[in-house]
């Protein structure tokens, strides 16, 4: 089991204790794709040099008010123990192991724009019949996709960005 998997397996079970594991994979998430967004919050908060108890308050400052408590003093937890560079995998992690709890797999979704709830539907719809099963999806947006997605469900990635279909012309061309 990686380190990521052990802090999704206590992630899941502070979720579960406080009874809203759902609320706090939704938090970790929006958290992790803060960090990723703004390099000031990733040199604050993977910057050894400062002390835990510092970093721990940044994330209380930024989740005041925004995050459940059990999240904020899950992602607390996290930092503290040095581990922001983990946050994206993390998040992964809970996502995958929450969804197939309820018998769902997970995609991972990286577009260069949000996706509306009608089409979460529609992609999670699409997904579920391709993959047999139901899918959960979570979307994160990733500027370098440029245009349309990349979806990676278990082992199997699927890539239709524009980049790829820019690389393949190219290549078609040459």
């Amino acid at each position: 089991m990686s380190r990521a998997e052990h802090y999704a397996a206590a992630v899941i079970a502070i979720g579960n204790a406080e009874g809203d594991a759902t609320r706090l994979e939704a938090d970790l998430h929006s958290f992790a794709n803060a960090v990723a967004g703004s390099p000031e919050l990733q040199n604050s908060l993977g910057d050894s040099s400062i002390p835990a108890s510092r970093r721990q308050q940044v994330v209380e400052d930024v989740l005041e008010g925004k995050a459940a408590k059990a999240s904020t003093a899950a992602i607390s937890m996290i930092v503290g123990a040095g581990r922001s560079g983990d946050l994206p995998e993390i998040a992964r992690a809970v996502s995958s192991r929450l969804a197939g709890a309820r018998g769902a797999a997970h995609a991972e979704v990286r577009s260069a724009v949000a996706l509306t709830e009608d089409q979460k539907q529609r992609l999670a719809a699409a997904l579920s019949k391709q993959a047999g099963r139901p899918v959960d999806v979570r979307v994160t947006i990733d500027p370098t996709v440029v245009g349309g997605l990349v979806t990676q469900i278990d082992d199997t990635v699927i890539d239709g960005s524009v980049r790829r279909r820019l690389n393949q012309m190219r290549e078609s061309l040459a």
